[in-house]
């Protein structure tokens, strides 16, 4: 049984009684999962959050008090409540994998089922996906502007939540982070965690020498000292340099790192790695914090910052510089008299839009260099030609692109069967592994940070008719 089971608009339960009065709650719908802009301006998103979908959907099961408090509003009936009480989800999912990279306008997630079902797991699913993409989008894109350089996710301290931190951790670590200060994420994820000091450690000894020296005793094996505590260049450093020679290497071990969080960090790793040089200690990384994201990353580099690992926190674990992934939930398509009719919303803003029926991502890849070409979004019953295929951008149908040489892959995996899981859920390290397979088939034009090139997302020519004649039909003519 999930303590999340209330975690749902209220507006979906006053609609699912609806249906039910109706008699439409056994209906099954089609509805897709969707984002509409990617955040940041950026080239790509990465699907993340199928795993919390799936545990809620896995304890799915409304508890005498919950339903106590729907009873308590005195808005339902109590068939209705019963109903819910006794629901059991048979809900169809099909999902991309988690880690994928993803665009914008493709169904991330459909579900297909008795609308009521589909209709009361909206809200938790959008939390689920939205806020867990979004992290992992940032990730990458930080990870990307590392050049290879270690990133450490930071941001416990400063997340929206225990959720968010733990989430947010495991998001990161997937997108290419080496580990994370958030030791509930070790514990549950098996996110690789790391941690040295802060400044109140040296405050309070007598001398940063001394903090120094205490702390190299303690943890000899993985020694990173925080050197910007009074001064960097004059006494951090220094007292660092010092505990290395005196302690660290007579005894057999090294000093792993420094870290600085203040100051300019371009002219002090520059600095740092001519002092640790000159002391015999080019072994030594150079680790730097201090509210750092994507494009502090990329300018600190383009500056010639000595770096070995950057440590990034609230601008990666709230997203800071676009906090909300706008992902939406729509029907697509209703079962009538056993026959799928496509649905659409149309609207005076064209991005508002959706895109009918039951429907698949077909991804293709050049069989040459095995690079993505781009998307199509198509029926789900569409054969895909094998050899010759004609895309077209939907909104300006005369740019047009016939590809050969190529093969494809419907990202949707099937997740759910009748309410039956039929999906082998991953490990936190298996996500990672499939997400850096995954990431090397995009170009780097795609991926990069400023005016991104626009990957390909198209129609099908059937999908494309579809909305056109949708559109005709639903548009009223004056």
């Amino acid at each position: 049984m999930d303590d999340k089971m209330l975690m749902t608009d209220f507006y979906e339960y006053t609609m699912a009684y609806a249906y039910f009065k109706e008699g439409k709650h056994e209906e099954i719908g089609y509805f897709d999962m969707f984002v509409r802009s990617i955040p940041d301006k950026g080239g790509y998103m990465v699907f993340n959050g199928l795993h919390r979908l799936i545990d809620f959907i896995e304890n799915f099961k409304y508890s005498d008090q919950q339903i106590d408090y729907l009873r308590s509003t005195n808005l339902f009936d109590e068939p209705f409540l019963m109903y819910l009480k006794n629901m059991k989800l048979t809900l169809d999912i099909y999902s991309v994998k988690e880690g994928t990279p993803v665009f914008a306008n493709e169904p991330f997630i459909t579900v297909k089922g008795p609308i009521i079902q589909a209709q009361l797991i909206e809200t938790i699913l959008l939390i689920f996906i939205n806020y867990s993409t979004l992290v992992a989008t940032k990730s990458s894109r930080i990870n990307y502007a590392a050049k290879g350089r270690a990133v450490m996710e930071f941001g416990s301290r400063r997340a929206h939540g225990i959720d968010a931190a733990n989430e947010g951790a495991r998001a990161a670590y997937i997108c290419g982070a080496v580990g994370s200060a958030c030791t509930l994420a070790g514990q549950m994820y098996g996110v690789p965690v790391s941690g040295t000091m802060a400044h109140s450690y040296i405050q309070l000894h007598e001398t940063e020498y001394d903090a120094f020296l205490s702390y190299a005793k303690v943890m000899p094996n993985s020694c990173t000292l925080l050197v910007d505590t009074y001064d960097t260049l004059y006494q951090g450093i220094p007292n660092a340099i010092k505990v290395a020679l005196e302690y660290l290497i007579p005894n057999g071990y090294k000093l792993q790192a420094i870290r600085m969080d203040s100051g300019d960090l371009a002219y002090l790793s520059k600095k740092a790695r001519k002092m640790l040089d000159a002391a015999g200690l080019q072994d030594t990384k150079i680790v730097v914090s201090n509210s750092l994201d994507e494009y502090i990353i990329d300018d600190l580099l383009m500056q010639g910052a000595k770096i070995n690992a950057f440590g990034v926190g609230e601008n990666l674990i709230t997203a800071k510089s676009n906090p909300v992934l706008g992902g939406v939930y729509k029907v697509v398509a209703h079962v009538v008299d056993g026959k799928i009719v496509p649905k659409i919303k149309i609207s005076g803003n064209v991005e508002k839009m959706t895109n009918p029926g039951f429907k698949k991502i077909v991804r293709f890849y050049s069989k040459d260099d095995h690079m993505a070409i781009g998307d199509v979004l198509a029926l789900k019953d569409e054969v895909i030609d094998e050899d010759n295929y004609l895309l077209f951008d939907p909104t300006a149908p005369w740019k047009q692109k016939r590809i050969s040489n190529y093969y494809y892959k419907d990202l949707h995996e099937v997740i759910y069967q009748g309410g039956k899981l039929v999906y082998e859920v991953p490990s936190t390290l298996q996500v990672r592994e499939y997400h850096m397979e995954q990431m090397s088939t995009i170009w780097d034009e795609v991926k990069r940070l400023r005016y991104p090139h626009n990957y390909y997302v198209d129609y099908s020519q059937q999908l494309f008719d579809l909305k056109k004649e949708l559109i005709r039909i639903n548009t009223v003519k004056i």
